[in-house]
C-alpha cells in the first residue's frame, strides 16, 4: 500500500470519526425530548449511502450518519458534510488561487487530477459552474445593507493579478482589484469590498466608496493604504472626515528604491527607528535624523519628510493597535500567493470570473484573520476617545472619560 493510499484512508477515518462525534453531540443535546409515550424524538438512523468527497488527501468514500428528528420543523444537517457536498472547503479555496495565478479553467483537471486521485469534478465545465455560483454570491454580497455594520478602521489596496484581459483598444491588461478590509468595533477584521477597478484611479475608488456610503456605511475613523493618490483623493470626496495613514511597508520600499544599494541596511534601520518610536515627538526627531544622515539623496528623504503627518497618524490611536495600523498587511498577506509574479496566463481571461475568484479567496481567508490587539479599545475609538501617543488622554473631567467607556460598552 502506497503513501497516497494511506493518506486517503487516514482522511476517510478522520472524517468518519468527526461525523460520528457530531451526530452524538446532536443526539445528546436533545436526549430529553420525548413524545407522549416517552419515546425519544431524536434518534440515530443508520448511515446514508457512500459518496466520494474530494479532499486535500485525494478522493475518499464517506458514509454520512443519519438522524431521525421527529420534531416538527426540525431536520438534522451536518455542518461538516452538508448534503450534496462533493469537495472539501480547502479544495474550494485552492481553485481561486490557481485561477488568479494564471491557470485556465481547462487546465484544472490535468493539473490536479493526479494529486486528487481522479479528474472527476475538476472539468472546465464544473469550474465554470462554480465560478458562476461565486459571481452570483459576490453580486449579492456587494449589494448587502451596511446600515447595521460599522468599521472603525479600514485598509485599502489595489491588487493586480495575472488574469490578462482585453481593454477597449484590444490590448491585454492585468486585472486590478480594489479591496477594502475593515475592523468592527469588537476588533474583528472583515472583508468590506472587492471590486474591479480597471486601474487605481480616483474615479474607480470613488465609485467603490460612494457605493459603500449609499448602502449605509458610516465613515471610518482611519483609513490605511499605500501612496496611490487615487484612493486618497476619492476618500476626501466621499468620507472627508476620515483620517489618513500611509502604509509604512510601501513607504520603506519606495525610500530604499531611491537610495544606493550599499545604504539599504542603514536606511532600513533608520526608518524602523521612526515608526517604532514611543512617541510622535521621538518619531519626528528620528525623521529629522534620517534626513540629515541621507541628505545626499534628497528625493529619498523627501518621501519621509513630505508625508510625515500621514505617516505618523497612528499615534492618535491606541498603542496596542499601532502594529496593525502601520501597514496594509491584512490585504497584502492574503494575496501574497497570487500577486507580484512575472509569468502571466497566455490568453485573455474573464474579468467577472477573476473578481469572483478573488472574492472567494478573501471570503475563505477572513475566517483565519485574528482580531486586532486589545479589541475592546476599538469601540472607544469609535466613541470619540482621544489618544495621545497611543495612550488614552487623561482628563480632569473624569466623568467624560467614564461616559466614553460606557458608550463603548
Amino acid at each position: 500500500m502506497g503513501l497516497d493510499e494511506l493518506c486517503r484512508l487516514a482522511a476517510r477515518d478522520m472524517i468518519a470519526a468527526a461525523l460520528e462525534a457530531e451526530r452524538r453531540a446532536y443526539l445528546d443535546a436533545h436526549a430529553a425530548e420525548t413524545d407522549e409515550r416517552g419515546h425519544r424524538l431524536v434518534v440515530g438512523n443508520g448511515h446514508a449511502g457512500e459518496r466520494e468527497i474530494t479532499t486535500a488527501a485525494g478522493r475518499v468514500e464517506v458514509a454520512a450518519p443519519r438522524v431521525d428528528d421527529r420534531r416538527e420543523g426540525h431536520r438534522y444537517e451536518s455542518a461538516i458534510l452538508p448534503p450534496y457536498m462533493r469537495r472539501s472547503p480547502k479544495v474550494t479555496e485552492v481553485l481561486p488561487i490557481l485561477y488568479l495565478r494564471g491557470l485556465s479553467t481547462g487546465d484544472f483537471a490535468p493539473a490536479l487530477g493526479e494529486f486528487f486521485g481522479s479528474q472527476d469534478g475538476l472539468s472546465a465545465s464544473t469550474v465554470q459552474r462554480l465560478t458562476e455560483e461565486w459571481r452570483v454570491e459576490h453580486d449579492d454580497w456587494s449589494a448587502r445593507d451596511l446600515r447595521k455594520l460599522d468599521y472603525v478602521y479600514v485598509w485599502a489596496d489595489g491588487v493586480y493579478v495575472n488574469v490578462r484581459l482585453p481593454d477597449a483598444d484590444g490590448a491585454q491588461d492585468r486585472l486590478c482589484l480594489l479591496v477594502i478590509v475593515g475592523v468592527r468595533p469588537d476588533g474583528r477584521k472583515e472583508l468590506v469590498a472587492v471590486s474591479d477597478g480597471h486601474r487605481e484611479d480616483t474615479d474607480s475608488w470613488a465609485d467603490v466608496l460612494r457605493d459603500l456610503r449609499d448602502r449605509g456605511m458610516t465613515a471610518p475613523c482611519l483609513a490605511v493604504g499605500d501612496g496611490a493618490l487615487g484612493f486618497w483623493a476619492a476618500l476626501r470626496q466621499v468620507f472627508p472626515g476620515t483620517a489618513e495613514q500611509r502604509c509604512w511597508v510601501h513607504k520603506v520600499a519606495n525610500v530604499v528604491a531611491a537610495l544606493p544599494k550599499r545604504t539599504h541596511p542603514q536606511a532600513k534601520a533608520a526608518l524602523r527607528g521612526i515608526y517604532t518610536a514611543d512617541t510622535r515627538e521621538a518619531a519626528i526627531d528620528a525623521a529629522a535624523a534620517f534626513a540629515d544622515e541621507f541628505a545626499k539623496w534628497p528625493k529619498a528623504t523627501a518621501k519621509i519628510t513630505g508625508d510625515l503627518d500621514v505617516l505618523l497618524a497612528f499615534y492618535d490611536y491606541p498603542a496596542e493597535h499601532h502594529k496593525h495600523l502601520r501597514s496594509s498587511n491584512a490585504i497584502e498577506s492574503t494575496f501574497a500567493t497570487v500577486r507580484l509574479r512575472q509569468r502571466v496566463t497566455k490568453g485573455p481571461g474573464c474579468r467577472d470570473a477573476g473578481v469572483a475568484m478573488a472574492y472567494k479567496l478573501l471570503d475563505a481567508a477572513q475566517d483565519r484573520w485574528r482580531r486586532i490587539n486589545a479589541p475592546e479599545l476599538a469601540a472607544l475609538v469609535r466613541a470619540g476617545a482621544t489618544f495621545i501617543n497611543g495612550q488614552l488622554r487623561e482628563r480632569d473631567e473624569t466623568d467624560e472619560t467614564t461616559s466614553l467607556e460606557e458608550r463603548a460598552a
